[in-house]
């Protein structure tokens, strides 16, 4: 949390100090459009990994496609600020999880249904002018996962996620077609985290909760096009 909390220290002071400039700029004449609009099909390939109490084991989620949209606006014609909204299902399951305390084999995958994921994500962003049509960036900032829709299946009583703050990092290019249209390519490492914990009691025959601490770290491969107002 303390990270967090510098994290968004530093974009608050980052943000004031690009409004201050962007006061003194506007004594200049603007030779920029201060918005962005984007759509992206984004490809969403989770990076998991567990540690999983009583049953051991690993997880595996489901890669996803999904549709993209975010808003930039420029503080200067170099920083900008993202958000980037944008919501992906994921099927769930254990991996090599020993369930012989409930007379099951030693090495079984467990079906945990499927969960949305909704991680909104605030980013800054510098912007270079490499030719009038190339145009590369690169950004950093957070995000806050929350997990939704979810559907535990049949194996298991339920399964709960808790949301959690993220941190994320950006690498992408504009291909102007236009003044106002573009092509857009874009890559996104988040690095989350959530505490998972699966209420196995119909196994068990009695009150069975085991707790899991999940990394997801997803790579976000997008392909889109936008425009600039």
């Amino acid at each position: 949390m303390k990270k967090i909390f510098l994290t968004l220290l530093s974009l608050t002071l980052f943000t004031g100090s690009v409004m201050a400039q962007e006061q003194q700029e506007q004594k200049e004449p603007q030779d920029y459009k201060k918005w962005m609009v984007r759509v992206r099909g984004v490809g969403v390939v989770p990076n998991e990994s567990a540690t999983i109490g009583t049953i051991g084991g690993g997880v595996s989620l489901s890669n996803s496609f999904i549709p993209e949209l975010d808003f930039t606006y420029f503080f200067t014609k170099n920083i900008a600020a993202e958000l980037i909204l944008g919501t992906t299902k994921h099927n769930v399951n254990t991996t090599s999880s020993d369930l012989t305390a409930v007379g099951l084999p030693n090495s079984v995958d467990v079906d945990l249904g499927s969960v949305w994921l909704l991680p909104p994500t605030l980013m800054a962003q510098y912007h270079v002018y490499a030719g009038d049509v190339f145009k590369p960036y690169v950004g950093a900032g957070v995000n806050y996962t929350i997990f939704h829709s979810k559907k535990t299946g049949n194996t298991v009583q339920n399964v709960d996620y808790k949301n959690k703050f993220g941190y994320a990092f950006q690498i992408g290019f504009d291909i102007d077609i236009n003044d106002t249209f573009f092509i857009n390519f874009d890559v996104k490492k988040i690095f989350l985290k959530t505490d998972v914990t699966v209420d196995a009691s119909n196994l068990a025959g009695g009150p069975l909760d085991i707790p899991a601490d999940v990394t997801i770290d997803p790579l976000l491969l997008g392909f889109g096009v936008g425009m600039r107002f």
